[in-house]
């Protein structure tokens, strides 16, 4: 039977926009009414935990079961948390540490909080094994190199973030980790044979699948041991013959951002949001920059053509809507479960000891683990922690990645001068150094002889923060160097790993340079 007479609702159905503003517009409300599946929130849209929680129950108001996602990392990258930056540590700090159940403990912690504004679906975890360290948009968002680690992180994030009645999202399919391009610009290369891929980047989402994994996110990079041609978020090779095939995976896929240049460049927005129909993926996600009712209308419009061109088959987007039906259907029915135990589980879990958060705001289990995650190497010659005196902190700022987004917070001048004060700190970029006779003049400026911090990101991917930092080593070898990204160079009289810069983990160095004794743990439950 046609099911032309329904196809714009179905059309609507397997999309995920984005949209501005903290409430929900006009255009998103009236299409929810008309068949849409599921909204994108992004930083735009979160003012406070109660603000989202308003603003989700104005979307279940017109579709009870609406799919509202979000793409949440607990990282670096944080939409929840990004006036703030987060108050967990993030992946990486996470496989620092290895202790999947801590992992768990922190995804459930999440997954509590964003259940509790309404939110069924974080686009989380990375499951990328980041075996590039020139990688520019995975870095400290995997949990590490080795694919064995991040399989037992992605796998226990996944278990943490379910059990609180969100569902997970395993991304980026097949592998986004050995790469040094940014799928937000272009077409990376994944230049693996299938024995390779399977002993390494495959690892983690077979790890997420047995884990139970209700989603899986596309990666838009071309992997020429399954299809030379097509992206993967295109290639049937990949999401239907890999993915569905040999893997198993059986739940939802949806793609990354569709208006990304690793397919948009090529095959235009809808273009590629029919191809990626058509290979195998039942939901697109767009609106990080495409925002907009017409982009939505373009897309909706976009499908119904190719379903009555021929080009999708009618029972492929059947498929796709069931799947996000069921997916729907999943996160209601575990909402209303987790949401009728809670208080009589909460009696009966573990207690187990964590630090409250600094300022009573965030997560203590988050702050907590980031604690546990710094690591501290102290040169031969090198000052003793805590500092004496009061410090000046210099933080190098690179570019940012299109993931972290330029509005969360990072560094350690702020946590510094809460905890010591007093405390100075300026921020200079490669353009406020360019073309000086001695680098080290603005970093010196106004640091005198008070202890000096450093802070870096990812000092191993910038020749211009490696040069100044031997420079300013060279007149001051007792300063100390905070890296705050990938630690793949450890200089200075004490280096100070974090292994990401959320909150948390700037939080956590700060503690351990200023000599702040912490409060002895409270015991609480962590455990469902």
């Amino acid at each position: 039977m046609s099911i032309h007479g329904e196809l714009p609702e179905l059309a609507a159905a397997v999309l995920q926009p984005g949209f501005v503003g903290t409430s929900a517009p006009e255009w998103v409300r009236r299409w929810l009414g008309q068949g849409l599946g599921g909204v994108a929130l992004f930083a735009r849209n979160v003012e406070s935990p109660a603000q989202v929680a308003a603003l989700t129950a104005q979307l279940r108001a017109e579709y009870p079961d609406v799919i509202v996602a979000i793409d949440e990392e607990a990282g670096d990258v944080t939409r929840f948390e990004s006036r703030q930056g987060s108050s967990r540590p993030g992946n990486l700090a996470l496989g620092a540490i290895d202790d999947p159940e801590l992992t768990e403990a922190v995804a459930r912690d999440l997954g509590r909080e964003l259940a509790d504004a309404g939110i069924t679906l974080d686009y989380a975890p990375d499951a990328d094994v980041n075996n590039n360290p020139a990688n520019p948009v995975i870095g400290v968002r995997a949990f590490g190199a080795e694919p064995h680690l991040v399989a037992r992180h992605t796998a226990a994030f996944v278990r943490g973030l379910q059990e609180a009645g969100v569902a997970g999202c395993a991304k980026h399919f097949p592998g986004h980790g050995d790469t040094s391009v940014d799928s937000h610009h272009d077409v990376p290369l994944i230049a693996r044979s299938a024995a390779e891929l399977a002993a390494n980047e495959l690892v983690p989402f077979r790890a997420a699948i047995a884990a139970g994994v209700q989603v899986v996110m596309t990666g838009h990079l071309l992997v020429p041991a399954y299809d030379d041609r097509l992206p993967a978020t295109l290639s049937r090779l990949i999401m239907t013959d890999l993915l569905r095939g040999e893997l198993g995976f059986e739940g939802l896929v949806v793609t990354d951002g569709i208006e990304m240049q690793g397919v948009r460049r090529k095959y235009g927005l809808a273009g590629a949001a029919v191809r990626a129909l058509a290979a195998g993926v039942d939901a697109i996600c767009v609106g990080g920059d495409n925002a907009d009712e017409q982009t939505a209308i373009e897309l909706r419009d976009a499908i119904v053509a190719a379903v009555r061109s021929g080009e999708l088959p009618e029972d492929r987007l059947h498929d796709a809507v069931d799947r996000v039906r069921r997916l729907a259907a999943w996160t209601t029915r575990r909402q209303t479960e987790t949401g009728a135990r809670a208080i009589a589980d909460a009696a009966a879990e573990p207690q187990v000891a964590v630090l409250a958060a600094p300022t009573g705001n965030g997560s203590a289990v988050g702050f907590a683990a980031a604690r546990r995650a710094v690591k501290v190497t102290v040169a031969a010659d090198g000052p003793a922690l805590p500092v004496t005196g009061v410090p000046h902190v210099v933080e190098f700022a690179p570019p940012r990645n299109i993931a972290i987004g330029s509005e969360t917070p990072w560094g350690l001048g702020a946590p510094l001068a809460d905890l010591l004060r007093g405390t100075t700190s300026h921020r200079l970029t490669a353009d406020d150094l360019a073309g000086l006779a001695d680098v080290a003049d603005p970093v010196l400026a106004g640091a005198g002889d008070r202890p000096l911090v450093l802070v870096v990101r990812d000092v191993h991917r910038h020749a211009w923060i490696a040069e100044t930092l031997t420079r300013v080593l060279e007149l001051r070898p007792d300063a100390i160097v905070v890296e705050m990204g990938i630690p793949e160079i450890v200089l200075g009289g004490v280096h100070i790993a974090t292994y990401g810069a959320t909150r948390a983990l700037g939080q956590a160095a700060a503690e351990i340079i200023a000599g702040v004794d912490v409060p002895e743990p409270a015991p609480q439950p962590v455990a469902a």
